[in-house]
């Protein structure tokens, strides 16, 4: 396993909010599809928040 540090900005007007939802387009499941295809392993994204 290793450990993939990301700094994002996004504009979420066309997701359903951040988190995994089934059947709703979200940013933690479109982040994670995208590593996975990038990285050819799973994922599993884990978000913090810094105001500021």
């Amino acid at each position: 396993m290793r450990n993939i540090k990301l700094t994002i900005e996004y504009d979420g007007s066309d997701f359903n909010g951040w988190q995994k939802q089934p059947d709703k387009l979200n940013i933690q499941g479109t982040i994670e599809e995208v590593i996975k295809s990038i990285t050819g392993e799973p994922v599993d994204l884990i978000a913090s928040r810094k105001d500021g």
